[in-house]
This record gives structure tokens, C-alpha cells and sequence, in this order.
């Protein structure tokens, strides 16, 4: 018999598939309408467009440089040795490789770096996709401790783990120090991608960094990245021969695309429409005064302010969630310094968020995509770009995401996102086998019967690794595929199809307890 981690005794008897049969039309009748309203609020989403930037004479220009290092071959483009870099360069190198491990400890630290890096740096649009996506990743890993337990066995759990944290943890080492190395440049006031093949970076990367400098084009770099990074990890990790034999080439893989239970969301973090009217009633009311106005309260479409200054600190984790405190190197830059949580960022999002004493902000609506098929690199690279262009090309969902990364501190747990169906807390976790029934009764589960969700430091420790290798992946023009225009999703509102994504999973669970209590 299968145990959950917050229910040991084993699942309670359940009712049978009977009920869950009886109740399909009901589930499929929610389905149909939730795929309606998430076309309606697509198209709201939609409305607001603000433009990425794209550059097509330079994407031209830096695919032409790509080309002629691939007309070199290999030969062409012999890394430097060390005594062709300065001393100045060694240090500098060397103080990012520092802060590239400090930060890359856990899913933790690398998810609050990369927003770190934005908030500093907002025209590194990369790092922002990289933070919402490695929120995800959490997510996920923490979902084989809370509400895929019972799903699979230990062995299964801890192998879809390490392929998680291990994608999670490659991308990061690789783009971190080149997020790095930016932004000492900017700080020094001169170029220093000539230290990209230090940390083995592809040489597909300098002509975008290079042109980045020079015209500062977010949309072009940040293609760049999501190419580079999904072929980085395409043999380290998709194609590897441990994970394919574990992962990517078993059925269950395979079926979570089929069913639509790959997903990647983005939480919007936005005011309730009330307390937006009675704002703008206000604003009418001041501006007939001669009084000095009062401070301005957020609103849907500011700018979010952090909820730390990321140019004076970065938080980082050590076991048992303690910070280090760090002296020179990095820190005079405010990325790669660690920082402290208050007690009040601890707290989580709770129900609801209040700024200035009046607006109150709640998270009501997703945007995402659903995962096809996680296994082909080009969709995976198309996904990223769609991805890209849905976060920072829509106002709304850029505004909404930007609120909720500044306000929530990432815990892994999805109750940072949706406390009204999940709990971090085992002891007040749902222990019912009917999960399914119990979200077919209303939006929202009530304390005491809420979807266990722990945070990631409860449910993983940290996990040791075989060596990287380090060749370079370009080998061929397949590479330059990707250099075009990124472009937005139709369907981008995906809070419907994510909580039936959850009651799909609930209801499989439903039955895998129904056939343990029969077998036992």
C-alpha cells in the first residue's frame, strides 16, 4: 500500500471510481466553461501590448557572426589559455565563480539570484523568465513530496527529482556567471565577455552579449539565452543516458504532456477591482485639493518596488535556511551578496496583500503555457520564447508578475501562489484518498482540507553530482533556427486549465487509493 508522507497509516477507505464516474459530466461541464473563460481572459490580457524591442538588423548581424565561427570549426575558436588573461581578469573570474556557487546551492538561492540580477539590471529580461520558470521548477520537485506521493514510489520520486534539480542546476551555473560578468562590466565601464570561455561558455553566446552591450537589445540576448540553455542541458540532461533510461523515455513522462499536466504558470499578483476604483476616486479627490497629496499607493501596471534594494543585497541560503554574510569581492555590487528575510516575508502571500495602508493585492489569475513536449529541444526553445513574450510583451501580466515576485518570498511550496488549495502544513493537509471529490465541491478547499504542498527545504536536501562536461554545443546551423521574433500565445490565461490540471492529478490519486484499499 502507497503512504503519504502526511498520512502514514496508509489511505482511509474510499468510496470507489463509481462516485468519480457519476460526477464525470459535471467535471467535463466545468472543463468546457473554464476553456471558454480562459479565452476571455486571454483576450483581456492580450489588450495591453508593450513592445520587446526586437531588433532584426542585429539578430542578422550576430546569426552572420555565428555563422562564420561555425565556418572556422572548432580550430577557429580555441579557448584562450589562462596566461592570456590578466591578473585583473583571473580575480574577477574567479570572484564570479565564487558567488556563482554560493548563489547555486539550492533552487532557493538560484531563484532569488536571478530576480536579484533584474531588479538590478532591468534590461536583462532573461533573468526575470529565469526566476517565474525556476519558481516552477520548484514547484514541481516539491510536488512528488506533497500531491504526487502516493504516485509513485521512492525510487521514481527521487530520479524525476535529480532531473529536475539537475536541469534547474545547469542552467544556472552556465547563465549566472554570464549575468555576472554583464553586470561588472557595466560597473567598470568596459566590456568583459572575453571571459565568457572561462566558465566554458558557448561560443554561440559572445556575438550576443557583444551586440547587448552596444545597443542594450533585451529581446535578441534573451532568444540567445533560451537557445543556449535548452541545448546546454539537451545532452547533459534530456539526452543522458541515466535520465532517458529513468525519465524521458517512460510512458508516465509522456502521458503528464498528453493530459496537460505540464505546466508552467506565472501567479499575477493584482488589486481587487474595488479598492482600484475607490483608488481612482481618491486621486479625483486630491487632485481638487490643495492639501499636499498623500503617497502614492501601487496600483496594476506600476512599477514594483522590491521588497529589497537588489544593488545592496542578494539573499543566499545555507543549510537549515540560514544566511552567510559575505565581505569583499561581489558585494560592493549588491549580486552574489546575501541579504536578510523579515518576519513578514516569511509569512508567505497569505489571502491578501495590503500596500500604503489601502490597496489590497490578491492572486486571482495565472498566465502560462502548457508544456507538449518537454523532450524536443526546438519545442522546448519555442516555449521559452512564447514564454518570453507573454511576461514582458503583455502589461498586465508583466506588472502582475513583477508585484508577486517582489511580495512572495519562493519557498517551493504552491501555497505561495494558491493558499486556498494548498498547505505547507502536513498536520492540517487533506488525508482524505477523495481528493477529486473535494475539489469538485467548490473552487477552494477549506482549512484542514487543503492539498499538501511543502516547502522545498522540508521536502529535498541538497543533492550531489557526477562532473559536467564541458565541450561546446554548437555544432551546426540547427542552432540559429531560433533566432527570430518572439511572439505571445493566444491562449495565455491559464488559471482554469491549471486547477484542472490539479483536479486530474487528484482524481488519478482517487484511484490509486481505491485500488490499494481493494488489493489490501
Amino acid at each position: 500500500m502507497m503512504q503519504s508522507p502526511h498520512n502514514p497509516e496508509g489511505p482511509a477507505p474510499a468510496p470507489g471510481l463509481k462516485e468519480l464516474i457519476r460526477r464525470l459530466p459535471t467535471l467535463l461541464g466545468k472543463t468546457f466553461k473554464g476553456k471558454a473563460a480562459g479565452i476571455a481572459e486571454s483576450s483581456r490580457l492580450r489588450e495591453d501590448r508593450t513592445s520587446l524591442g526586437w531588433k532584426e538588423a542585429s539578430a542578422r548581424t550576430v546569426a552572420a557572426e555565428i555563422e562564420d565561427l561555425l565556418r572556422r570549426g572548432p580550430a577557429g575558436r580555441t579557448a584562450p589559455r589562462e596566461d592570456e588573461w590578466s591578473e585583473g581578469d583571473l580575480a574577477l573570474a574567479e570572484e564570479i565563480a565564487l558567488a556563482t556557487s554560493r548563489a547555486g546551492s539550492s533552487n532557493i538561492t538560484r531563484t532569488e539570484a536571478y530576480l536579484a540580477c533584474y531588479q538590478a539590471y532591468p534590461e536583462l529580461h532573461w533573468a526575470f523568465l529565469a526566476h517565474m520558470v525556476s519558481r516552477n521548477a520548484g514547484w514541481n520537485m516539491t510536488d512528488l513530496r506533497g500531491r504526487m506521493a502516493d504516485l509513485m514510489d521512492e525510487t521514481e520520486k527521487r530520479a524525476y527529482y535529480r532531473f529536475l534539480e539537475r536541469s534547474n542546476a545547469l542552467i544556472f551555473q552556465d547563465a549566472y556567471p554570464q549575468l555576472l560578468l554583464y553586470i561588472k562590466s557595466r560597473e567598470l565601464g568596459s566590456s568583459r565577455f572575453h571571459l565568457l570561455s572561462y566558465f566554458h561558455v558557448s561560443g554561440f553566446m559572445r556575438p550576443f552579449w557583444e551586440r547587448f552591450w552596444i545597443d542594450r537589445g533585451s529581446a535578441l540576448l534573451t532568444v540567445g539565452l533560451i537557445i543556449n540553455e535548452q541545448n546546454y542541458i539537451e545532452k547533459r540532461v534530456i539526452r543522458h543516458p541515466y535520465y532517458q533510461r529513468h525519465i524521458t523515455d517512460k510512458v508516465p513522462f509522456h502521458l503528464q504532456s498528453l493530459a496537460g499536466l505540464n505546466q508552467v504558470v506565472f501567479p499575477l499578483l493584482e488589486a481587487e477591482a474595488e479598492e482600484c476604483e475607490a483608488e481612482q476616486q481618491d486621486k479625483i479627490a486630491a487632485a481638487g485639493s490643495e492639501e499636499e497629496p498623500a503617497e502614492k499607493s501601487a496600483s496594476p501596471g506600476d512599477q514594483v518596488t522590491p521588497r529589497h534594494s537588489a544593488r545592496e543585497e542578494l539573499k543566499a541560503y545555507e543549510n537549515d535556511e540560514q544566511f552567510f554574510s559575505s565581505g569583499d569581492g561581489l558585494a560592493g555590487s549588491g549580486v552574489g551578496e546575501p541579504g536578510k528575510q523579515s518576519a513578514e516575508e516569511e509569512s508567505g502571500l497569505g489571502q491578501l496583500l495590503e500596500e500604503g495602508g489601502r490597496v489590497k493585492y490578491v492572486v486571482h489569475r495565472l498566465a502560462g503555457r502548457v508544456v507538449s513536449d518537454f523532450g524536443s529541444l526546438p519545442d522546448r526553445i519555442a516555449l521559452g520564447k512564447s514564454l518570453y513574450a507573454m511576461l514582458m510583451g503583455l502589461r498586465a501580466v508583466r506588472s502582475g508578475a513583477e508585484r508577486f515576485a517582489a511580495s512572495v518570498p519562493h519557498s517551493g511550496s504552491r501555497g505561495d501562489y494558491w493558499p486556498e488549495l494548498f498547505t505547507a502544513n502536513s498536520k492540517e493537509a487533506l488525508t482524505s484518498p477523495m481528493q477529486g471529490s473535494e475539489l469538485l465541491e467548490g473552487e477552494t478547499l477549506p482549512p484542514g482540507k487543503r492539498l499538501y504542498s511543502p516547502k522545498l527545504l522540508d521536502a529535498w536536501g541538497d543533492t550531489p553530482y557526477e562532473p559536467i562536461s564541458r565541450e561546446d554545443w554548437l555544432k551546426d546551423h540547427s542552432a540559429l533556427d531560433g533566432i527570430s521574433a518572439p511572439q505571445p500565445p493566444y491562449l495565455c490565461d491559464i488559471s482554469r486549465e491549471h486547477r484542472d490540471g490539479i483536479l486530474k492529478t487528484a482524481l488519478v490519486h482517487d484511484a490509486a487509493g481505491d485500488e490499494n484499499h481493494r488489493q489490501t
